[in-house]
């Protein structure tokens, strides 16, 4: 006997399965993802408990040793980092019957490319804002200006004048501003492996212009690009995303190119990206919702205590 042709089946019924739809979200939240495949990354998946704490021992130093003597012991100083995991966002969509039965599977696409990326664009700006706190900053507020006690960002023409997002003196970013941050680093003790450069789009308009990065120092490992990844500059990889920080406030006249290591901040996920779905009757409806729980810190602040000296990041101001 003939199957019944206008049956409902999994092939047929495909575009609104929820584990179709849970795949395609975590699918291209990855894809999305720019500063969180770069930096520290915690799996506290499946764990109570709403604060990770995390080690942070401070450096010793070699002693002398003379003849007869006993060895001199290293002070234990240590201390620990909290991550508070207390970021909880959520992208729902209903979707009534009659949209079912009538759209066409591309939209299904379109909702769950779209769920991923917003999730994945909120992840990385809560970790790129944590650059303001690399310098002075505070990273509840929106000002990478100066102030009478620390400088917290410089001019991407020269990486050595303060920014100040009052008169708004960013610059565009020039090889001897990379240079002079990347010394800053090297100062810092910060280890080679591991570093990155963040870039907002304006910044890599101005790197292709020039012609020394369309050679060899600025050229990709010929393995596969990670994601935003543009090519490598000093050896250093290069990330460009439209999720670079602002220089004061939501103003769109300045942005921030952050260069860092990736032991300066860590993402600390507690819930992946989950997907569900819950019928609504009395909208004759579905309800998809798609969700992640993480928490983000800075761990590596100050560049000249303990073991921050391994590790830090820079701000460079440029234009937008």
């Amino acid at each position: 006997m003939a199957y019944p042709t206008p049956a409902v089946t999994v092939t047929t019924a495909a575009t609104f399965i929820p584990e179709i739809w849970s795949d395609e979200i975590v699918a291209a939240y990855k894809k999305n993802l720019v500063l969180a495949n770069v930096v520290k990354r915690m799996n506290f998946k499946g764990k109570k408990g709403d604060t990770v704490h995390i080690p942070a021992p401070t450096r010793g130093s070699a002693s002398a040793k003379a003849a007869e003597t006993a060895v001199t012991l290293i002070a234990a100083t240590e201390t620990e980092v909290q991550v508070a995991i207390n970021k909880h966002y959520e992208y729902s969509r209903l979707i009534e019957d009659i949209v079912e039965v009538q759209a066409l599977s591309s939209l299904r696409s379109f909702y769950t490319e779209d769920a991923g990326y917003a999730l994945a664009k909120q992840v990385d700006t809560d970790l790129v804002q944590l650059g303001r706190a690399f310098n002075g900053a505070t990273v509840g507020t929106n000002d990478y200006a100066t102030s009478n006690t620390s400088t917290k960002a410089y001019i991407g023409s020269d990486g050595t004048t303060a920014y100040n997002s009052t008169t708004s003196n960013a610059a565009a970013l020039t090889d001897a501003a990379i240079r002079r941050t990347i010394q800053r680093l090297d100062d810092n003790d910060t280890p080679m492996d591991g570093r990155f450069f963040i870039i907002p789009p304006s910044s890599r308009n101005t790197l292709m212009g020039l012609a020394r990065y369309t050679e060899q120092a600025f050229v990709g490992n010929g393995n596969a690009i990670r994601n935003g990844e543009i090519g490598q500059l000093y050896g250093i990889p290069v990330f460009t995303t439209s999720n670079a920080d602002y220089g004061a406030g939501s103003s769109g006249a300045d942005r921030i190119c952050l260069m860092g290591h990736r032991d300066a901040m860590v993402l600390v996920e507690q819930v992946g990206v989950r997907s569900q779905t819950q019928y609504k009757q009395e909208y004759l409806a579905t309800l998809y919702t798609a969700d992640t729980l993480y928490g983000v810190k800075a761990l590596r602040t100050a560049a000249t205590t303990g073991a921050a000296l391994s590790s830090s990041a820079f701000a460079l101001a440029v234009p937008a």
